[in-house]
């Protein structure tokens, strides 16, 4: 007798993300590979694969399985690139983006998180993740321009630091704004001295740490 065993994580693929135009084959391949109750608390692993936030300790959440992969797919990574994750958290988005990306850094405020993530990646054996602890409520600033930058936590206004650290032809994924009112732009670099912004979808995520207002940067 064949006997059909339920898969969460396919689940989560075929009822969550396919019907909500997540239809990328890559973003649904890592989705599928990396096991998201391993980023949890033991207490939520039965809710790892539901479409909700959930607790991941030090007051931060993990974003919900829809929302990661609305923001991979208009992030658009190509297998050469190089990626700037604000925000490591538990590591399950960083561990996203090693699928998609050449090489991904990640920076995080909370080292005992930034820790916690580095060994669920070394045992998972994912190699190529630059891991960095340091307050990114301003931006990060990069000594070297890079192809991409996504935040996993909201900014007031696009942090001028990161945009600076683009290649042209680069972009960022950001939420802006304050909630319940705020968006996820996608600000592409065209060139030395131009920015374009495009406002994708609505959305509430969490501030930053340190958050503060601050003037919009004009491009």
């Amino acid at each position: 007798m064949h006997v059909v065993r339920d898969n969460p994580r396919q689940n989560m693929v075929m009822q969550q993300l396919r019907p909500n135009q997540i239809s990328d084959a890559g973003i649904l391949s890592a989705l599928d590979a990396i096991d998201r109750s391993l980023f949890v608390d033991p207490a939520f692993a039965g809710l790892a694969f539901s479409e909700t936030e959930l607790p991941i300790g030090e007051g931060q959440s993990l974003l919900s399985p829809l929302l990661e992969g609305r923001l991979l797919q208009a992030l658009a990574l190509q297998p050469h690139e190089t990626v700037l994750e604000i925000g490591t958290g538990s590591g399950y988005f960083t561990a996203l983006l090693s699928k998609l990306a050449h090489q991904v850094i990640t920076v995080e405020l909370n080292e005992d998180l930034l820790m916690e993530a580095q060994q669920r990646l070394t045992e998972l054996e994912i190699n190529n993740v630059e891991f960095r602890c340091m307050d990114a409520s301003r931006g990060v600033e990069l000594t070297e321009r890079i192809d991409a930058i996504i935040a996993t936590a909201a900014y007031a206004v696009a942090p001028e630091a990161c945009l600076h650290s683009l290649k042209v032809g680069g972009r960022m994924i950001v939420v802006t704004g304050k909630s319940p009112a705020m968006q996820v732009q996608r600000i592409t670099r065209i060139n030395e001295w131009q920015w374009q912004t495009e406002n994708l979808f609505e959305t509430v995520m969490p501030m930053i740490y340190h958050a503060e207002p601050k003037t919009e940067f004009v491009f």
